[in-house]
């Protein structure tokens, strides 16, 4: 369901829709790999506020916000939010209208949109200290908080019986995010009771609740703040809750119970949350389970997102399938979550890979607006509804806009993104020390062991650079660990203390530094970054390039043009100014090789643009012709690598993903020989609700029968009782004796049926098409493949032509081309 259609209808409906597609996971436990192991012959303890027994104990605990202090490029991209649609936004939202929300007047409406808004605009202002944002932030806090019934319950009345005539408890759970950030920034004594008058008004609530709505599939959200509350008051009734809220609410532990993207991204984690109360590690291998599936069927590229323009369709795994912006903020503060709750620095891992290779594609460079949707590949983003199937949505995704309307929930939620993630940049951990988690230029002032506060500044080019070094300043001499981050990625990191290799124990993905610090003392870190070639087998052999933890896309002219909007707030379509189609020519032995890196002269703050980047790759490639855009300019997907072309070899340049708004991130490679593929492109007489596209998605696929509804389809619908057709083409010629097609017809459910009759036509050198000599039959068999032998023709297009039965239209699900 697209969500501009499902927020338009009553939540009372959302249920089903909110949770269908439920998938059962296999039994076998996914290994976890083992976090830090904390101990401490003195017994030093947490510094913070930590998980009460019997909750298990984390790892490594949140600092209060206002702890770090972001700089350099992170510091600029929180600048251009505060000045941009974030920070602004009351200014183009007319959900946040303080007279107008019912998150201020009750009998107002409202619904997710002003929570989704204040929990990322009050950690800007706590990680900024921003005057005017702190003093809205608070506003709107004294306003809800005073919005609050005797019984609990609080914002909208109209939330009340939302929900099948029951409270429609999803959109309270980014403001209890926004309440606790705030109690802890300053202190404020309502904020506890206020939530424990919540959450029992929630408790008295009959348990089937939790599997309705929004909120069946994200309740791990209400699960953290009841762990919150619960360290805080230590009322028992609590863990009830949580035991209510998991049993009931989406089975993500047994099962991938939806496949909305959103949904996911929030709601794969919450197997691990609730094994925080149960004690048993399976739950967390559950939530491995779940990651690993999603990300082995839809994740098939680099970014560290998957392919779910809203949900994730069984065949649209290609790289140009997008991911919401909802959904990166989501999978980064989830990543973020399971680093804590887990130990396990892979969760570090992919929250900085979608950090620093898709958020900031997901904005313009000034952050004055967003789009739905960010993909690996997309080369052209308008304002143009695409209604070939090629999204999941039937709505203008692409466009950079305030979106308040189009987008809705992508612009008031996208703030968390970078504040949540400036907050996680350090954290405590239960011995008394101090992680560096995620690196950036930053400082932190925190307490160790023994109570004593102390401020480490880290000094970094990081992810653009591979040192990092953090200086500490102290009153007086202190024991305590540190840990650092290795990133997967690094193999051989060096690590010196004043100026000398220094001991440290490797425990997980972590250097841990266990001494006496004293004032002044200095840390150098280095990563060393290597180019790496990533081969996605499972998307065509495609590959992605690699240095350090950001990943390269082809730089591609991009020609932006304002098509709406005021100065304030443009609305831009960006198109491709150079070519695109490209693929890269990969030394097989020794793919790093093929590679240059190039250090620019940029000194601008803000570092994700293609004119602004410190570093560039400079690689080799080669165009594809008949790889091309389709009728709505979209990329047309990957078809398998290496791949024959016969075009000239040129340097192409290469520019951090997250700098290029038209990208190309999973690329096809050169190759030549017999191993190597001809690139068809597909083209149809008509395409109405289908893309021809389908038929190369399906290249290898196996239809189960002729409905089939697990693979991508093309038809001719609406057309019915016509002649049309469907096209490879090839830019060099081909030599065929044989094709195979699969017929699609959905008798007992709609109007395609297999054709009247069919006939295979090749392209002669005079540019007309003729039927090919010695066909076999033409078969029009339902739920197989119908193959034809013809004698062997050398060519550069086939077609296979169809005359469609009377009153019907029809299709096909798979077509392959046997060579002579």
């Amino acid at each position: 369901m697209e969500r501009r259609s499902f927020l338009n209808r009553t939540a009372a409906v959302a249920s089903g829709a909110a949770l269908a597609g439920s998938v059962h996971l296999p039994a076998a436990s996914a290994a976890t790999p083992a976090g830090p192991v904390h101990t401490r012959k003195d017994g030093a303890g947490p510094q913070y506020v930590a998980n009460k027994a019997p909750l298990t104990r984390e790892p490594f605990l949140r600092l209060p916000p206002g702890s770090i202090t972001p700089k350099g490029w992170l510091r600029a991209q929180l600048d251009l939010q505060i000045k941009g649609l974030n920070g602004r936004m009351p200014d183009v939202s007319d959900y946040l209208g303080l007279t107008t929300s019912g998150w201020s007047v009750p009998d107002k409406p409202g619904w997710e949109e002003l929570p989704y808004w204040l929990r990322g605009f009050g950690d800007l202002g706590y990680v900024t200290g921003h005057a005017a944002t702190l003093e809205l932030t608070k506003t709107w806090i004294d306003r809800i908080l005073a919005t609050q019934q005797p019984d609990g319950f609080f914002g909208p009345t109209s939330v009340r019986t939302a929900l099948n005539g029951g409270v429609d408890f999803w959109p309270h759970m980014p403001v209890l995010d926004a309440l606790r950030t705030w109690q802890e920034y300053s202190g404020d004594e309502r904020v506890v009771p206020a939530l424990t008058r919540w959450l029992t008004f929630l408790h008295k609530q009959p348990p089937t609740l939790f599997s309705q709505g929004w909120g069946s599939a994200r309740c791990g959200d209400t699960i953290d703040t009841a762990y919150w509350l619960y360290n805080r008051t230590g009322d028992s009734w609590l863990l009830d809750l949580v035991h209510d809220m998991h049993t009931n609410g989406a089975d993500y532990t047994h099962t991938i119970p939806t496949w909305h993207n959103v949904n996911l991204a929030q709601g794969f984690r919450e197997p691990a949350q609730y094994g925080v109360l149960a004690g048993d590690p399976s739950f967390e291998a559950a939530t491995h389970r779940v990651y690993d599936t999603v990300m082995g069927r839809y994740g098939q590229f680099a970014g560290g997102g998957f392919a779910a323009d809203e949900n994730a369709r069984s065949g649209y795994h290609d790289p140009r399938q997008g991911f919401e912006t909802c959904g990166i903020v989501e999978y980064m503060h989830s990543h973020q979550m399971l680093t804590r709750i887990t130990g396990d620095s892979v969760w570090a891992d992919r929250c900085e890979e979608l950090a620093v290779n898709m958020l900031p594609a997901a904005f313009d460079p000034e952050q004055k607006g967003t789009h739905y949707i960010t993909a690996a590949n997309s080369i052209q983003l308008d304002n143009v509804p695409k209604s070939h199937g090629q999204f999941d949505n039937g709505f203008a995704m692409q466009a950079f806009m305030p979106g308040i309307h189009q987008y809705r929930c992508c612009p008031h939620n996208y703030g968390m993104g970078w504040p949540y993630y400036a907050e996680e940049m350090w954290l405590a951990s239960q011995d008394g020390g101090l992680c560096a988690s995620l690196y950036g230029e930053s400082t932190v002032t925190a307490k160790v062991a023994g109570g004593v506060s102390v401020t480490l500044t880290e000094h970094t080019d990081y992810p653009f650079d591979e040192t990092v070094s953090i200086t500490l300043s102290s009153p007086r001499s202190v024991r305590f660990p540190l840990y650092l981050r290795v990133p997967g990625w690094c193999s051989a990191p060096s690590l010196k203390v004043n100026g000398r290799g220094t001991h440290a124990r490797r425990s997980g993905g972590y250097l841990v530094v266990e001494r006496d610090w004293h004032h002044r003392d200095r840390v150098e870190l280095r990563l060393p970054m290597d180019v790496r070639v990533r081969t996605w087998r499972d998307n065509r052999d495609s590959v992605s390039v690699d240095r350090g933890p950001l990943t390269y896309s082809l730089r591609i002219d991009e020609q932006w043009s304002r098509f709406a909007g005021t100065d304030d707030w443009p609305e831009y379509e960006v198109r491709p100014g150079s070519a695109w189609n490209y693929a890269l020519d990969v030394d097989a032995a020794h793919p790093e090789r093929s590679f240059h890196v190039e250090r620019t002269r940029a000194s601008a703050a803000n570092p994700f643009t293609a004119a602004t980047t410190p570093v560039r790759l400079r690689a080799r490639g080669r165009r594809v012709p008949t790889w091309k855009a389709d009728d709505q300019d979209v990329v047309t997907p990957l078809q398998p690598s290496p791949v024959r072309t016969g075009e000239r070899t040129e340097v192409l340049t290469l520019v951090p993903s997250a700098a290029a708004r038209l990208r190309l991130t999973s690329f096809p490679t050169v190759g030549t020989g017999r191993a190597a593929t001809p690139w068809a492109s597909c083209t149809a007489s008509f395409s109405g609700v289908d893309d021809p596209q389908a038929l190369v998605l399906n290249g290898p696929a196996e239809p189960t029968d002729s409905y089939d509804q697990e693979l991508p389809r093309f038809t001719w619908w609406d057309h019915t009782g016509t002649d049309e057709w469907v096209a490879y083409t090839w830019d060099e010629p081909i030599r065929a004796s044989g094709v195979s097609v699969y017929w699609y017809d959905d008798t007992g459910h709609g109007a395609c049926r297999v054709p009247a009759g069919w006939s295979v036509e090749y392209l002669d050198g005079s540019g007309t098409f003729r039927p090919v000599t010695g066909a076999s039959a033409y078969g029009v068999a339902k739920d197989t493949f119908n193959e034809t032998r013809f004698d062997t023709v050398r060519t550069t297009a086939l077609r296979v032509a169809v005359r469609l039965r009377p009153g019907v239209s029809g299709g096909l699900l798979a077509w392959r081309v046997r060579g002579a």
